[in-house]
């Protein structure tokens, strides 16, 4: 397994900004782990999608282990790197917060429909943490990590470049900021490779923009795509 590890990160912050005021940027610059690379994006106002293909195509020549991360997430685990190893070995894509299934028409990974009707929790994984710093303001307890799952959240996806090279798999830059992850598990799950999520203790700062125009804009393209 590839042993240097490269956070890809696209945030709106300069570089100098991005290691000073978000919650990634000061959580993980305190590791000085040598085998530790930030691939950032700063001033960054194209779709996720498009950035991070960058990152999967510069890994071709220059093999790493990828996060693909936002910008607003504070880690609390330091043993973080055991555990990304350790899902690796058991997932080829690994998440914080999933679905164990998935169902006609899904607009995201935790709603059954358009109308954002929360899946039965026997079918979620994964805990996140939310607030702007240490404790938590709250913990959202989907369901039981280190499980097999169909979907992901965005937030957080992880997969060794090797992997996504040999499989030819990128992110659609038709999906800039919604739908990109979505389309990115169904991708993965076509190729017949094994999607997880893990326990890693984490803090999101901020929500999803579910519903917005945008969102729905994504939502039929979407549709569209995977003729669901």
């Amino acid at each position: 397994m590839t042993l240097k590890i490269r956070l890809v990160i696209a945030t709106r912050e300069s570089e100098d900004n991005f290691f000073k005021k978000t919650a990634t940027g000061r959580s993980f610059s305190i590791y000085n782990f040598p085998f530790l690379e930030f691939r950032l994006f700063p001033n960054n106002t194209k779709g996720l999608s498009s950035q991070y293909n960058i990152a999967i195509s510069e890994s071709i020549s220059d093999p790493a282990i990828l996060i693909f991360i936002h910008d607003d997430v504070h880690m609390l685990d330091y043993y973080w790197v055991d555990q990304i190893l350790s899902s690796l070995k058991k997932f080829d894509v690994v998440g914080l917060a999933g679905n164990k299934r998935r169902v006609s028409k899904q607009p995201a990974w935790a709603f059954v429909d358009d109308k954002l009707t929360w899946d039965k929790s026997e079918n979620l994984s994964g805990i996140v943490g939310h607030g702007n710093g240490f404790p938590p303001n709250n913990l959202s307890v989907f369901g039981p990590p280190c499980q097999e799952v169909k979907l992901l959240d965005g937030l957080m996806i992880i997969a060794d470049s090797k992997t996504l090279n040999q499989h030819n798999i990128k992110f659609d830059e038709r999906f800039d900021f919604h739908f990109y992850d979505l389309d990115f598990c169904r991708q993965i799950e076509a190729k017949g490779l094994k999607m997880g999520t893990w326990s890693l203790p984490v803090i999101h700062e901020s929500g999803g923009n579910f519903g917005s125009e945008g969102w729905r804009r994504g939502y039929q393209k979407y549709i569209e795509k995977w003729k669901d």
